[in-house]
């Protein structure tokens, strides 16, 4: 196993460390369960309530914090202790245990192309035209397409798909079961259907007609830049015509899944169980959380935040902060909520109002 002084994770992380800096560190660990070669994670006075159930010799604490005061041999001081939890995570991270080289279960093609130290696991395939970028891992029982393009430095959990043409940036990561590339949900009838006419009048359909769904090819792929994360069981579609596109430094959470010629932006996190339909355009920066749905052929404007089960039905300009279904603006959803909670008591006293006047109308 290997460990790391305390000394050494605070230069890593650019913090301060205090005390017996030479004290070496296996693992992380709450402050509760932590054990003498743990480093106990107290970021704050909450945390460090329950140091005293464990046994940790060193905390990472926050700025300020009074750590020998709380038995500690020594301490590591970060100025945002969450954001220095992203280093400290990197460094004791052991990884999934993948082999270097090419596994003798997988299949690569003779046409494809691996960069140098790109490591392939069993039962793997990488398909004709494939190019893979240097230093890539490609996990266990995962399918590379045709003509697939993979930047430098690709980490592939087990089990990823990735289809034909889709091409995709550096540093990518995509956890086990991602399935990037399918067709889109794309289906046409010979006449106007039925979903159409509701479309147009918002009222019913009158008489439903039997009508057969011909399907619409998916001719783009999808393209994704640098440094995107895709979580579990997440679907991306391609595109009809031109491709399906997620920015630079964009991060999905685990079973999202984005329509046909979907655009997301650059650093924008799209949480749990989000569903983005066809066409839709998602800008910078912006945060969907566990839920969302966004209508087809709409545009979030940068910046957006949308709060969890928010639905998204119609255009949202950049900057606003999103809540409810139908989204409205968030402050205006929770008043509206807070007005709805008082609606039985406004109810109440309106039937005593009623009941007061009517006792009161004959003697007058």
């Amino acid at each position: 196993m290997t460990t790391h002084s305390v000394k050494d994770i605070a230069v890593a992380l650019g913090a301060e460390a205090f005390g017996a800096t030479d004290i070496s560190i296996e693992r992380a660990a709450e402050p509760a369960m932590a054990g003498p070669d743990d480093l106990a994670l107290a970021m704050n006075p909450k945390y460090a309530e329950t140091l005293a159930q464990g046994a940790a010799r060193v905390a990472m604490l926050w700025q300020g914090a009074d750590w020998q005061a709380m038995g500690l041999d020594a301490a590591i001081i970060a100025p945002r202790p969450r954001y220095a939890m992203s280093g400290l995570t990197k460094m004791l991270d052991a990884g999934q245990g993948f082999d270097a080289g090419i596994h003798p279960t997988a299949f690569v093609d003779p046409d494809a192309e691996l960069g140098e130290g790109v490591s392939v696991g069993p039962l793997a395939v990488i398909s004709k035209g494939a190019k893979i970028g240097a230093g890539s891992v490609i996990g266990p029982q995962c399918f590379i397409g045709w003509n697939v393009t993979l930047g430098a430095g690709a980490y592939l959990r087990e089990a990823v798909s990735i289809g034909a043409r889709v091409s995709i940036g550096k540093n990518f990561i995509a956890q086990p079961g991602a399935r990037i590339g399918g067709d889109g949900f794309s289906f046409v009838t010979a006449e106007p259907s039925s979903v159409e006419s509701v479309r147009k009048t918002l009222g019913d359909q009158g008489e439903a007609k039997a009508q057969e769904w011909t399907r619409i090819h998916s001719l783009g792929a999808v393209s994704i830049g640098d440094d995107v994360e895709i979580g579990m069981g997440s679907t991306i579609d391609c595109g009809t015509i031109r491709d399906t596109v997620i920015g630079d430094g964009t991060k999905l959470d685990n079973q999202v899944h984005l329509g046909h010629n979907v655009v997301i932006g650059r650093n924008s996190l799209i949480c749990g169980q989000v569903g983005i339909a066809g066409s839709a355009t998602i800008g910078d920066n912006v945060v969907l959380a566990g839920q969302c749905g966004v209508n087809d052929n709409i545009f979030v404007g940068d910046g957006v935040i949308a709060g969890g089960g928010t639905k998204l039905m119609s255009n949202v300009p950049a900057g606003r902060t999103m809540l409810g279904y139908p989204a409205t603006q968030m402050d205006k959803q929770v008043e509206g909520y807070k007005a709805l909670r008082r609606l039985p008591r406004l109810m109440r006293d309106v039937a005593e109002l009623k009941n007061a006047v009517f006792k009161r109308a004959p003697d007058q």
